[in-house]
Formats: C-alpha cells, structure tokens, sequence
C-alpha cells in the first residue's frame, strides 16, 4: 500500500488537499487527521498579507463630510 503526507483544509464540509493530491477519480482512500496550528511564521506572513491588503483599499474622502441627517434615513 503507497502512502502519501499532505495537508488540507476543511471547508464547507470538504477536505481540500494542499496541493491536490495525486490521486485517481474515485479513488478510496485512509485519512488520518491531525490538527495542524500555524507556526509562528505562518502567522506573520498571514498578517502581512491583511496588512498589504488594507494598504491597497481605498478609504479615503474626497470633500467634507457628511452631514448627520445625509447618514441616516429620515421617516
């Protein structure tokens, strides 16, 4: 029997290997599943990537702002 190690992530009730694994169509196979925790260096690179991300979002006003009664519908 041919083993293989891979990691995957659980999403909306479907592990999805990381990269996908080389299996075939239909294919039965074991899983044993063991909790992985990010390393502390996955956890930077996780933070770096929200960062650049926030860095490219626009949430900059152009002119004054906004009056209350224009933030709020009025009856």
């Amino acid at each position: 029997m041919d083993s293989q190690v891979t990691e995957a992530v659980y999403r909306d009730g479907v592990l999805k290997p990381l990269p996908d694994a080389a299996l075939e169509q239909d294919e039965r196979v074991r899983l044993t599943i063991e909790r992985h925790a990010p390393s502390r260096e996955d956890r930077q690179l996780a933070l770096n990537r929200l960062r650049a991300g926030i860095a490219e979002m626009r949430f900059f006003l152009d002119g004054p702002l906004p009056a209350r009664e224009e933030l709020h519908d009025r009856i």
